[in-house]
């Protein structure tokens, strides 16, 4: 077993230009009708997971990774999680898998062997088989990796989105709904076809595009707006990425993504999760590899990347983000946050890469969209409802006290932020921070304070 020497990223992008200065900016409220510029474009969403091979395909081993997390550091550099060790580590409780409730996972392309990769990572990992519906409300594209549309980083990032939500509700039902291609008009399309379908209870975006490449674009805006407005309506709780490429994400001052930035959706940011040899909690830190301190095990292969999370510049603040400490008029990003360091990685299976098919270390935000799907759905599940929209949950209980520390690690420290290739945001000061949020779950408990209504 040896690591390939090609690494991918993940940073989630824009495909248009992003510098439009001295445009005017457009402050709304969740439930603001955006005026139309007339424009017809379409932003485009660009995925590229971070992940790097770690076990060529040999067949799978029923019930257990070959590698434990210390032997995957010793050997490569990088730790490599299983969904059994993400759940020991957030404290998942054992007797909800998310049964009876069905998570929506919206992505492009798709990928063409999903099913197949699904019941190989199923199978290694002991999880019982998933009841995986997939829906092409545009029909079905035709899978073609030599196309100049990132249709592999669309696959893998389908790979994650599925596996590990399965991963962490495994009696949940995942509907994977794809759109044709990967313009912000064909993923609204296929958010509108799950929500008007009511095909579940919880939904997960794991792409997003910064805030300012939406300038004269309004149509498209509005159009998610509304698709998120019916959807919490109707009693869906909504989840996207912060981001992976810091603060700025790759522009030249600090960006919120969209549609992580509407009020509507809860933004996921990311961290360093470090585990005992018995998968048992540690610590944590923002992630952000440009820091060496922060950046784990050595930094073997250099930076991959470092959490979103800043102020919007298209929606005011909301309600349930007044009195959060940290000064902003305006909505701001992460809400919460999940491990995200491809240093920390989960463990996905990709079946369509021929020769290097096998098991990969996969990090960033997207990591952490469906794996707080995946833990809404247990929510529902011992709540016997749908939670519906969860920001004013969440942002409740952090202004609880005794509860907030029982159900949330607050991660913060000396010299941690968000600043990559450009400035970024402090994580210094206990409370809530725009790189990681409110912090990771303390997933039992969580459970309880929000069934309950806290």
């Amino acid at each position: 077993m040896s690591p390939i020497s090609s690494i991918r990223r993940r940073f989630v992008t824009a495909g248009v230009a992003l510098a439009i200065a001295g445009t005017a900016l457009l402050a709304l409220t969740p439930t603001t009708t955006m005026a139309s510029t007339g424009s017809t474009s379409s932003v485009y969403y660009q995925v590229s997971p971070i992940a790097r091979l770690a076990v060529p395909s040999q067949g799978a081993t029923s019930g257990g990774f070959p590698l434990t997390p210390s032997q995957c550091v010793k050997q490569f550099g990088l730790a490599c999680y299983s969904p059994q060790d993400l759940q020991a580590g957030y404290q998942f409780p054992k007797q909800y898998t998310g049964s009876g409730k069905t998570i929506v996972i919206i992505d492009a392309y798709g990928s063409p062997t999903i099913k197949q990769d699904l019941a190989i990572y199923d199978q290694e990992f002991g999880l019982p088989h998933a009841n995986l519906n997939i829906f092409y409300p545009t029909g079905s594209p035709v899978y073609n990796p030599l196309q100049n549309h990132n249709e592999t980083s669309w696959a893998e990032e389908t790979s994650l989105d599925v596996e590990l939500s399965h991963g962490l509700a495994p009696g949940a039902t995942i509907d994977l709904v794809i759109a044709p291609n990967n313009s912000g008009n064909a993923l609204n399309n296929a958010e509108q076809y799950a929500v008007n379908s009511h095909l579940g209870q919880v939904m997960s975006m794991s792409f997003g595009a910064p805030e300012n490449a939406f300038q004269g674009n309004n149509d498209q805006l509005t159009q998610a707006e509304a698709i998120y407005q019916q959807a919490v309506s109707q009693g869906m709780s909504v989840f996207a990425s912060a981001g992976d490429s810091g603060a700025t994400e790759g522009t030249s001052s600090p960006t919120a993504l969209f549609p992580a930035s509407d009020p509507l959706v809860t933004s996921v940011g990311g961290t360093d999760l470090f585990l005992s040899n018995r998968g048992a909690y540690k610590s944590e830190t923002t992630w952000n590899d440009s820091i060496p301190a922060l950046c784990p095990f050595g930094c073997a292969y250099g930076p991959f990347g470092a959490t979103g999370g800043a102020p919007s510049t298209l929606f005011t603040q909301p309600s349930y983000q007044v009195n959060d400490g940290q000064g902003f008029t305006t909505r701001t990003t992460s809400d919460v946050s999940f491990n995200a360091s491809v240093y920390t990685a989960t463990m996905i299976y990709l079946g369509f890469l021929g020769s290097n098919n096998g098991f990969y270390f996969f990090g960033g935000t997207s990591e952490g969209s469906p794996s707080w799907a995946a833990i809404t759905a247990l929510a529902d599940q011992a709540a016997g409802r749908s939670l519906g929209e969860l920001n004013p949950l969440l942002y409740k209980i952090y202004h609880s006290g005794r509860t907030y520390a029982a159900d949330f690690h607050n991660i913060y420290g000396s010299g941690q932020n968000n600043g990559f290739n450009g400035p970024g945001y402090p994580a210094t000061s206990p409370g809530y921070n725009l790189p990681t949020g409110l912090g990771t779950p303390k997933v039992a408990n969580l459970i309880s304070s929000l069934s309950s209504g806290l």
